[in-house]
């Protein structure tokens, strides 16, 4: 009987093993796609940081110039609204429109 349990743990031991193995490789390779996939998005977000190098030096011209701009729109629009009071204030423009050419 004691022989007979000696060799039922050994073969429960060889089966936790091989089970143990089995599991091991199925994880090595699931690692290794995920290393692949990996590999292939680092190679295109190398591809895609090489491509958009280019738009830092003309996002930081286009903001000098769109900050030069604002600047300027600033006193456009001041002059805007003096040419808009002044119109509206000028003599002979009520605003109506005239009839047949008669005030």
């Amino acid at each position: 009987m004691r022989t007979l349990l000696i060799l039922l743990t050994a073969v429960e031991i060889g089966l936790f093993i091989g089970a143990l193995a089995l599991y091991i490789h199925w994880i090595a390779s699931s690692l290794r796609r995920t290393s692949a996939s990996l590999a292939k998005v680092a190679f295109g977000v190398r591809a895609i940081e090489t491509q958009a190098a280019p738009i830092g030096p003309g996002v930081t011209k286009i903001n000098g110039q769109l900050a030069t701009i604002a600047g300027a729109l600033e006193g456009v629009a001041l002059l805007a609204e003096q040419a808009g009071a002044n119109g509206a204030s000028a003599p002979g423009s009520s605003g109506a429109p005239s009839q047949g050419g008669q005030p």
